[in-house]
């Protein structure tokens, strides 16, 4: 079974910055994601059908703070699918949250699950489907949106079925 631990990211829609990236970005195919914006902190690829992941979660989170990002950047990459992801980045993330992911990550590897892809921070505003637009053009188109520095406490993390239900889900400790 397929399944995916994610931070959920309050974004609205209609900020300014996000309009502007949508116009600069209205020559081509985008499938824009309007809401349930989040972080994958893992992807789990295969679960062992005897194993409960929600007490290792539970050990991991339930006293972990929620975490306060500043987000500053928009990036493109190419999926292993070949399609192309705009998202929202952040350049300096605190420790704590990139050690919490990491042991997370471990302890499902350790637990039998299969977690191939690498962890990177980003929270998909978009996707490019379409093979004939460069990366290179879509990063242009990017880099000429205003993005205002903003930070937002991650407070809301929740464990579920790729495209399905959720399993398990806590409200971080907020400081």
């Amino acid at each position: 079974m397929k399944t995916y631990l994610e931070i959920q990211v309050p974004l609205r829609y209609n900020a300014s910055w996000f309009q502007e990236l949508r116009v600069a970005c209205r020559n081509i195919d985008v499938r824009w994601q309007i809401a349930y914006h989040h972080i994958t902190m893992a992807f789990v690829d295969e679960t062992p059908e005897n194993i409960d992941l929600r007490p290792l979660l539970e050990k991991q989170l339930k006293t972990f703070s929620a975490p306060t990002l500043t987000f500053d950047k928009l990036d493109v990459f190419t999926a292993k699918s070949g399609m192309h992801i705009i998202n929202l980045t952040a350049t300096d993330v605190p420790q704590s949250f990139l050690s919490l992911i990491e042991i997370i990550r471990s302890d499902m590897k350790a637990a039998g699950c299969v977690v191939d892809s690498w962890f990177r921070l980003h929270v998909t505003l978009g996707r490019v489907k379409d093979p004939h637009i460069h990366l290179a053009t879509i990063q242009e188109l990017t880099q000429s949106v205003s993005l205002p520095a903003f930070s937002l406490i991650l407070e809301d993390v929740d464990y579920r079925v790729f495209r399905g239900r959720t399993m398990y889900e806590i409200k971080l400790n907020s400081i």
